[in-house]
Formats: structure tokens, sequence, C-alpha cells
């Protein structure tokens, strides 16, 4: 299972790694600026970037830290990131690297971030526990993901609705299994914050789908969502088409105990 789910990771990002440089959603988030705030980084800090993706964490790191190294389980991702950011940041490192096993010393980073990412991760715990591993004592982890909700049917049409979207979609967990996880990994809790994210149904649909009939399989679902299904995530409609849709998104700061 989790072979073919990273297989599905790499042929994903790897066909689609502009997509993701250049995405509203990752390169303008809101939470970007946010992450500069809530770190505070020093210039000698060394920060770790999780799942990279188009590099976005990186780069807004870059000009306030001493180093970054850049990690992605995808070559052409991180090869295209390397590209898109070489001109203008000289001090990111570039390594492909499986969030679930590190290739790093323990106690060997100020800072780990990763965004928008965990959700295709096939084992969240074993990439919490290579976070605590490698993060220096005292040290911070940032994490910003989509999380499900506690309401097990909630979750299940939530984790469906990203899947037919996204094959390489592994879970969403609750922000509940994610402070269990933290405080199995002496990683304290010092901030957090939920909010819903807002997607345009057709430029969210197409960064990632390879057909009409997929694109059609995730508008049929949550079409059929019941009221309760389409209230929670905020579907709406324009004249008789879906127009958006919301997912909660948790942003969340530790220290390494």
């Amino acid at each position: 299972m989790n072979k073919d789910t990273k297989r599905k990771v790499i042929d994903q990002f790897g066909k689609n790694a502009q997509k993701y440089v250049t995405s509203e959603t990752h390169a303008k988030g809101k939470d970007l600026p946010i992450i500069v705030e809530w770190l505070n980084p020093k210039k000698s800090d060394v920060v770790l970037d999780i799942a990279t993706g188009g590099g976005h964490v990186a780069n807004v790191l870059s000009p306030y830290v001493k180093e970054v190294y850049a990690t992605d389980l995808t070559k052409n991702m991180l090869a295209n990131t390397r590209n898109h950011l070489s001109k203008s940041c000289d001090n990111i490192s570039y390594v492909i690297a499986d969030a679930e096993s590190l290739p790093f010393l323990d106690n060997s980073f100020d800072t780990v971030t990763c965004r928008i990412a965990p959700h295709h991760f096939p084992n969240p715990e074993a990439f919490i526990k290579e976070s605590a591993r490698v993060l220096k004592p005292g040290g911070s982890f940032l994490m910003i993901d989509n999380v499900s909700p506690d309401e097990q049917e909630l979750a299940m049409f939530m984790n469906k609705m990203e899947y037919l979207r996204d094959p390489s979609h592994h879970r969403c967990l609750s922000v509940n299994e994610w402070r269990a996880l933290f405080s199995r990994n002496n990683l304290t809790e010092k901030q957090s914050h939920l909010r819903k994210k807002i997607y345009t149904f057709p430029s969210w649909v197409e960064r990632t789908s390879e057909s009409d009939p997929q694109t059609h399989s995730v508008y049929k679902h949550i079409m059929n969502g019941q009221k309760k299904m389409q209230d929670y995530f905020n579907v709406t409609y324009e004249n008789n088409t879906l127009k958006t849709v919301s997912i909660d998104e948790w942003m969340t700061l530790c220290r390494k105990e």
C-alpha cells in the first residue's frame, strides 16, 4: 500500500510540477507571510522544508535564515522548483527525500516545516516521528494541511472527494488525530489556526484531473452529497453549475521538548 501510494505521488506531482509552482492556492496563500511571523526565524537557523512542492515555504523563509534544505519525493518536482528559485535564492539545497524516512542525522535542524502535503503520506505517524527526530530540542515544527472533520461521515465524504480529484491523496487526518501524534513524539503545540479554504471548482479539479470522466466523478460525488455534506463544505452553485467548495485547513506551530 505504501509503495503504491508513493508511486502515485511521484507520478502525479512529476506530471504537474509547473502547476504547483504557479498555483494560486500554493504560491499566494495567505498563510505564507504568517509562517514568517509565527516562526520569527533567526539568521543562524537551518531549516528543513519537507515535501517542498513548488518551494513556496523555502522561498519565503530563505531571506531570514542561514540555510534551507528543501526536500521532496518527486525528482521532477524538485528539479523544476530548483530551476524556478535558483536565481533568487542561493541558500537553498535540494534533496530527494521521503518524508517518512529522512536522510538526516538526529537533532540537525532549528526548524522543520511541511505545508499542504501530509495528506499524501501513507504513514503520518512515521512523518511526525521523523520530523521530531531531526529537529533540535527546543526547535520549531510548523505544519499546514487540509484536515478532516471529527465526524466520520463528513470525513469519509471529504477524503473520497479528494481521492477522486487526485489519486495520490491518501487521507486527511482530523486535528485531534494530529494532536495525538504530536503528543506521542514530544511536540508541544504552541499556537494554531483553523480556517475554511475556498476553492473555485473548475481550477481546483483541473490541476490534478487527467480526463473529463475524472472531473465528472468529482462533480457527481459533490452533487450527490447529502445536505449536511454540502452545507459543511460550503458548496455553492451558479446557473446550476458547481462553483465553489471549501475545505478545512489547519496551521499549527509546535516546539520539541
